[in-house]
């Protein structure tokens, strides 16, 4: 299953200079080992600015493969922490 999710600039600009291989999210869409995910970046309003600089962030159309998941050990309820790296 692939995954399209939105990600500040911040974290992106982090995972685009290898910093950053990780995720905590809200389960609502039962992540799983293997599973792909694709970032949309946004701005600190929630906006994806189509056609401006962060369609073009390198991470942008890249596939990420999910490598790990961590439910429940100190996470909150009915959220996860995942690794990924590079498909």
């Amino acid at each position: 299953m692939t995954h399209k999710i939105k990600i500040l600039k911040q974290f992106a600009d982090e995972i685009h200079m290898g910093n950053k291989t990780f995720e905590v999210r809200k389960n609502d869409r039962g992540y799983q080992k293997g599973d792909c995910i694709c970032f949309d970046v946004i701005d600190e309003y929630g906006h994806e600015l189509n056609g401006e600089k962060y369609t073009k962030h390198p991470i942008v159309g890249r596939t990420y493969r999910i490598t790990y998941v961590l439910s429940g050990w100190g996470i909150e309820k009915d959220y996860v922490v995942f690794s990924f790296c590079k498909d």
